[in-house]
């Protein structure tokens, strides 16, 4: 039942991939994954390119499962990183905040797979045409940098123009999210706040604390008028931010604002002024747990999920 395309591409056990989160997703929670039967990504952001090599290798030592790096491809450090990746040889890359095609070739030399995550349409169609594996289409239910199309509406829609796998991510939580993203033509799920929550996870544990505290509607969306919005948990960082651009703030100065406050979030723990930025899904999470249990609950609770919703038929 989940020995899906995405299985089959990527060489995993279940279609279940970590989200690629900056500062969250190390090299323990990508190895952590992984070893559970998914795909664990690490997260690399705006790491330095020996940063990167390290969080690779520390992978390495700590999984022989397949794994992958998230590149966000707006980095300075962009073409440095995907050196590293292409060095190291690591068989996935996803992307994000851009077009991947110039990095492809070089990629495929070393036969990684490469699979972008995606808010639109257009920009599917625009990516499945240089050449991506498959895609993530992501809706504004996620932590973090969002679109504006919700996964319910995104996903189909992607599945309709595409002919590549599509996986599924935002608002994905259990079972009943991955049976919910099949039902709607993805081949697989990204999961990321449920993983940030979790035993492996090295955030600050005020941080995996926030998450496990939220409810439905303590995230909120703030940066529309930068153009680049980002869903985080409400706290006092949300509240300056908003007024600001009440205010007519400028670009810079709200980009000023937000400057390193993720990494305050995660690392240090500050859930006021850092940046928690988390999903919706996130008042659906109780505990803090390790990777395995989340995983084999999650796989075992699929066929029930599905036997139940026969029944109701």
């Amino acid at each position: 039942m989940l020995n899906s395309k995405i299985c089959q591409l990527l060489n995993i056990k279940y279609p279940i991939l970590q989200g690629g989160m900056a500062w969250v997703a190390t090299a323990e929670l990508a190895a952590a994954v992984s070893n559970a039967g998914g795909l664990g990504l690490i997260g690399a952001g705006h790491m330095p390119p020996d940063a990167l090599k390290a969080e690779i290798r520390k992978a390495k030592k700590l999984t022989d499962k397949p794994f992958g790096v998230n590149i966000m491809l707006m980095s300075p450090f962009v073409k440095e990183v995907m050196q590293v990746v292409i060095d190291e040889r690591v068989p996935v890359v996803t992307t994000g905040a851009g077009n991947p095609g110039e990095y492809i070739p070089a990629l495929r030399e070393i036969g990684a797979k490469v699979i972008p995550v995606v808010a639109s349409v257009a920009l599917a169609k625009r990516l499945e045409r240089v050449g991506v594996d498959a895609i993530i289409a992501e809706g504004m239910e996620s932590g973090g940098h969002v679109g504006e199309v919700t996964t319910m509406a995104l996903v189909p829609q992607v599945v309709d123009a595409v002919s590549i796998p599509v996986i599924a991510a935002g608002g994905i939580g259990d079972a009943r999210g991955v049976v919910a993203a099949l039902a709607l033509g993805a081949q697989g799920v990204q999961i990321g706040t449920l993983f940030a929550a979790s035993s492996e996870c090295t955030a600050h544990p005020k941080y995996k604390e926030a998450i496990v505290k939220a409810k439905e509607r303590s995230t909120i969306v703030t940066g529309a008028s930068t153009g680049h919005p980002v869903r985080t948990i409400a706290n006092r960082l949300t509240r300056d931010f908003t007024e600001m651009e009440k205010r007519g703030a400028t670009v810079e100065e709200l980009d000023q604002l937000g400057a390193g406050k993720l990494k305050a979030a995660v690392r240090d723990g500050d859930i006021e002024y850092g940046s928690v930025m988390v999903g919706q899904v996130a008042g659906m999470i109780g505990a803090i747990r390790p990777v395995a249990e989340i995983m084999q609950e999650i796989v075992k609770n699929i066929p029930e999920v599905i036997t139940e919703l026969t029944k109701r038929m």
